[in-house]
């Protein structure tokens, strides 16, 4: 039986489930209103160090505005909660990577799991610029009447051939953005709480993330273990974007560095 329209999952946004056989795993999670395709060439390149990688499409994500609009944050985080505790039980060392909005999730998560071995938190949205903070607070006032708003930027993948593929909404609602405050405000309760060895890397031409934000977060984390990269000539979704390689050799050496040790069974 075909799905509805709204469940119906747009081509190329599909979860990326790439197995392994060794005991590690990488869970990766992509960001607000976009789909794993972002994160699919930093999954290979995990998946050529040896890791089983899962990168699950978050509840109305990569579907419709309509799906989307009716999806939570809690769902999101739900959602990500539950693929990784399914990863760990299939595997006992799993690392997190979350790129966006992927990254405050994957910080809310590591602060529930402090035995989680790495963190990567990659462009993490962490922070509301304060016109956006507002508009999503008062949502309830002006969003019936806004409807979609447009929330793109050609400054957020500065490679045009990389832009042109992304599978993004591109579009906001009120009720959207409020979910997605509510996302960084869990997240940023969270990170001091947070004790696992944690990579932040994004962009100094980041247009959504400042720099003076990645370096707070840095400063908040419980973690004993952390390192900030900023790289240049890149807009926010780093992972497709001018630059990628570095972001994958960064990930990659955090999460080798950091591998965790393989057990009979994984701790849930």
């Amino acid at each position: 039986m075909k799905g509805s329209n709204t469940d119906r999952i747009r081509a190329g946004a599909e979860a990326i489930d790439l197995k392994g056989r060794g005991f590690r795993g990488a869970l990766l999670l992509h960001g607000f209103g976009d789909t794993p395709q972002t994160l699919r060439l930093l999954a290979l390149r995990l998946k050529k160090d040896g890791y089983a990688v899962r990168a699950p499409l978050l509840p109305g994500h990569g579907r419709t505005m309509a799906a989307f609009t009716a999806s939570s944050a809690d769902e999101w985080l739900d959602a990500a909660r539950s693929e990784l505790l399914e990863m760990r039980r299939q595997k006992s060392s799993v690392a997190l990577v979350g790129l966006s909005m992927g990254g405050a999730i994957a910080t809310i998560l590591a602060a529930e799991y402090p035995d989680i071995p790495a963190l990567a938190l990659i462009a993490p949205y962490l922070a509301m610029q304060r016109h956006v903070a507002i508009a999503a607070s008062v949502h309830l006032a002006w969003g019936k009447f806004a409807g979609e708003i447009d929330g793109s930027s050609p400054r957020s993948i500065l490679d045009p051939k990389e832009r042109k593929k992304n599978l993004a909404y591109g579009s906001v609602t009120g009720g959207t953005l409020h979910q997605l405050l509510r996302v960084v405000r869990m997240a940023k309760r969270a990170l001091p709480g947070v004790r696992s060895p944690t990579l932040l890397i994004q962009s100094r031409e980041d247009p959504r993330c400042s720099p003076r934000t990645a370096s707070q977060a840095i400063a908040s984390l419980g973690s004993t273990e952390k390192k900030l990269v900023m790289t240049t000539g890149a807009g926010h979704v780093i992972t497709v974007d001018y630059g990628r390689e570095k972001v994958f050799d960064e990930v990659s050496s955090w999460l080798t560095l950091h591998r965790g040790e393989g057990t009979t069974a994984a701790s849930l």
